[in-house]
């Protein structure tokens, strides 16, 4: 797997905590190792700085205590409120770096865990602003949806995701429900860049 392709799923983790959790207008740069998100809560109005490790310098690839350091300064330094660190994987001095400091962190062993009923009802929102963005509405009932061709098949990504996640969410499957965000949170992606 590419850096970049492990980059882009990760950067879908900051994304889905992002909305999940509220967060909005983000500033998105660059920094040696990775990529920074800062956002702020769209109701209280707190910053959160969402730390993606895409390229880790150490010998072993893999986080390691100094880069939580630097967030931890990089926290305090900006005034944020509160932190996420992503990456493949860390290191066990690392982790407990990030548990003292009050990081959060979100690695391929452990996943960002989400009330379902939040990450629903987020993931509704996401899925609005894709039918703005590709019928240039939002549609009021199903029949207003043009998801469907005459043969009641579905012929729109959306609005398959968007079923899924409904049949998914019905049954309480949450990592499903998380697995079809970080589609939708794709497809978003693709549309915003073409």
């Amino acid at each position: 797997m590419s850096v970049w392709v492990k980059g882009e799923r990760l950067t879908e983790k900051a994304q889905l905590v992002m909305a999940v959790g509220g967060y909005g207008n983000e500033e998105r740069k660059r920094w040696d190792e990775g990529i920074d998100y800062v956002a702020s809560h769209a109701k209280s109005g707190g910053r959160i700085l969402l730390r993606i490790v895409t390229q880790p310098k150490s010998e072993s690839g893999i986080a390691g205590l100094y880069v939580v350091r630097e967030m931890s300064e990089t926290m305090k330094h900006d005034g944020v409120d509160k932190g996420v660190l992503i990456s493949k994987s860390f290191t066990e001095a690392a982790m407990q770096e990030m548990r003292r400091e009050g990081i959060e962190m979100i690695s391929d062993r452990l996943p960002p865990r989400f009330d379902p009923q939040r990450l629903y009802l987020a993931m509704q929102g996401y899925v609005d602003g894709l039918c703005q963005i590709k019928c240039g509405y939002i549609p009021e009932k199903e029949s207003d949806c043009r998801g469907k061709n005459a043969k009641d098949c579905h012929s729109c990504e959306i609005r398959v995701i968007s079923d899924n996640a409904s049949f998914h969410f019905e049954r309480g499957w949450t990592k499903l429900v998380k697995d079809d965000f970080e589609s939708l949170i794709e497809l978003h992606n693709s549309v915003r860049s073409s």
